[in-house]
């Protein structure tokens, strides 16, 4: 004769699986497929960055996909289109640039060797890579409105901050820091681009600290301590 369940007792399998019961295991499958697909996209971001220093600013699609070795069809898999794979393109970049000009900045605690030294960083990266230079900071018309499209925006907002910093330490009001970030990214990228369109004219490190003295003129006057500073130190 078959025992009749007894109150207490352990539910079996089945009844853990029966609606309304306890809630079965997570499925690990959709986690595995994330970290997959997210590898997968990082892949491609590589490639493109390979395809555009092979093939120059104006890259296609196609050149893309020979590059990560399969084909538009699996590109615009994990890319909804190119303004996709551009925002990613300029993340990446963005963030190896930041972390650039962060590590030539944290170098000294001189204004203006600090300065000097972000310049020196902008500069060298885009000796060494003009081409990937060339494609992220020129816009995505579809990609305008996000806020990773365009690099200089963001190395502007890094700049800003430092130079809110350096004004506060100053014993001066960082309101302008804002204009004045992105004023210095501008300069620096204007001159950088003359640069380039120009063949090289200057060696860069001659047109980096040309563009320091020029940055400094202006910035010495704005970040020195204020008189009643220096007394009180």
């Amino acid at each position: 004769m078959r025992r009749s369940s007894q109150p207490g007792r352990e539910p079996g399998a089945a009844a853990l699986r029966a609606p309304g019961n306890v809630t079965q295991p997570r499925d690990r499958r959709d986690s595995r497929w994330d970290e997959h697909r997210r590898a997968r996209r990082e892949q491609l971001v590589q490639a493109t960055l390979t395809a555009v220093g092979r093939h120059g600013a104006g890259v296609g699609m196609e050149e893309i996909a020979a590059a990560a070795g399969t084909s538009k069809t699996v590109v615009y898999r994990h890319f909804a289109d190119r303004s996709q794979l551009y925002v990613a393109v300029c993340n990446e970049v963005a963030g190896r640039l930041l972390a650039q000009l962060r590590a030539a900045m944290a170098s000294s605690e001189h204004p203006r060797a600090m300065t000097a030294a972000a310049i020196g960083s902008y500069l060298a990266f885009l000796e060494a890579e003009p081409e990937v230079y060339r494609f992220v900071v020129s816009p995505h018309p579809a990609a305008v409105a996000d806020p990773i499209a365009n690099l200089a925006d963001l190395v502007g907002d890094q700049a800003a901050a430092l130079m809110a910093l350096a004004l506060e330490q100053a014993g001066r009001d960082p309101a302008a820091a804002g204009a004045w970030g992105h004023g210095l990214v501008g300069l620096v990228r204007s001159a950088a681009d003359w640069w380039l369109r120009a063949e090289r004219p200057m060696l860069r490190t001659e047109l980096a600290a040309h563009l320091t003295d020029l940055a400094w003129a202006g910035l010495s006057g704005v970040v020195a301590p204020t008189p009643n500073t220096m007394e009180e130190s």
